[in-house]
């Protein structure tokens, strides 16, 4: 995997075809009628299973490899009649067992229980693993289940998972969501001799998709409607979001933790911006970050001292620097004065402000 040397994550303000892609203005599908999601669940979930009894990787070839990429992941229609050859594996054969390779996942959205699908191929060995609301940088490739591709990334791309609801950041379809937290980024990357850089040790995949996870009712390029979809990934990198810069990570905005931070139910003032975009979540005059307390630690590691651990639900690092072995971080930590269960951010009655 190689991309000329750049600051990487700033590609996470590339949108891409995975929510949004505008076909020309002379190509507008005809529009489809609704179909009852759970039926249309019940019809997905067959087609999936007959996809992983039908298919199969190159197994032994993608494991003998140190560092492989999705492009040496090769699924493969079986000839009718056939099995798979010595050195591939079946697909349905991988949901077999307490550990299974392609792992069975539940969720409900849009008031239906939908099963998807995670084929683990490697975990990745960074230190780092996104939340549904984060930043990411990936490379790709889609497909129907009929095996033709839809669309691809052969360069590490970049999007914001969530997005902010608008056209020109719409976020991605809810199974990129679901599918990426349960990997980790890249080890790192080394750089190379011409100026480009080759990652190693990312998380790779494939996640497969029923239509009320991806498209359902709309259609794309090279996607009917009420389709089932596929995509091997390589997760290479990842930034945590603040979306409105209060302080507070977009994913901890979620207040009803539905993994949807459009929704009434994360508005806590009730107004016209959702709390991940309000940067005064409670509507109290008082900034979210300005209610939010204030800490900085000194670490000496030349004295071995060691840096704190914080509470990621409730401390967030913001800002560090490194003086000859003394390391400053600074940080936002939520107050609850009233110990109510809800931080003062939240909690209209409270106004003080701790950057005073």
């Amino acid at each position: 995997m190689k991309l000329r040397k750049i600051a990487l994550i700033a590609l996470c303000s590339a949108t891409c075809f995975l929510s949004c892609n505008k076909d020309d203005d002379n190509d507008i599908p005809a529009p489809v009628e609704d179909r009852d999601r759970d039926e249309q669940q019940v019809e997905d979930k067959a087609d999936l299973l007959e996809y992983f009894a039908t298919h199969y990787y190159n197994s032994s070839e993608f494991e003998a490899l140190t560092n492989p990429t999705i492009n040496d992941l090769k699924i493969t229609k079986l000839v009718e009649g056939t099995t798979p050859p010595a050195d591939g594996t079946l697909l349905e054969k991988l949901l077999e067992g307490d550990a299974p390779m392609l792992e069975t996942k539940t969720v409900v959205f849009a008031d239906t229980n939908y099963e998807y699908y995670i084929l683990r191929l490697k975990n990745g060995t960074g230190n780092e693993s996104p939340t549904f609301a984060d930043n990411v940088v990936v490379v790709y490739e889609g497909f129907t289940l009929d095996d033709a591709v839809f669309d691809s990334a052969v360069n590490p791309t970049g999007f914001d998972l969530i997005g902010d609801g608008t056209n020109i950041n719409p976020g991605t379809i809810e199974g990129w969501k679901l599918a990426l937290p349960n990997f980790n980024v890249a080890e790192g990357f080394d750089e190379n001799d011409d100026g480009t850089i080759s990652f190693y040790n990312q998380g790779i995949g494939v996640m497969f998709m029923p239509s009320g996870l991806a498209y359902f009712s709309s259609s794309r390029t090279g996607i009917p409607a009420y389709s089932p979809i596929i995509f091997k990934f390589e997760l290479l990198q990842m930034s945590q979001n603040d979306h409105d810069n209060d302080g507070v990570p977009s994913y901890l905005e979620d207040l009803n933790k539905d993994g949807i931070l459009l929704s009434i139910d994360d508005n806590t003032d009730g107004d016209s911006l959702p709390d991940y975009l309000d940067n005064d979540d409670d509507g109290d005059g008082v900034l979210t970050i300005n209610e939010l307390e204030r800490i900085t630690y000194t670490v000496n590691t030349n004295l071995g001292e060691e840096e704190p651990v914080l509470d990621e639900k409730n401390e967030f690092e913001i800002e560090r620097s490194d003086d000859a072995g003394v390391i400053t971080i600074k940080t936002l930590k939520i107050v609850d004065s009233d110990n109510n269960g809800d931080g003062d951010y939240l909690d209209k009655d409270i106004t003080t402000n701790y950057n005073k």
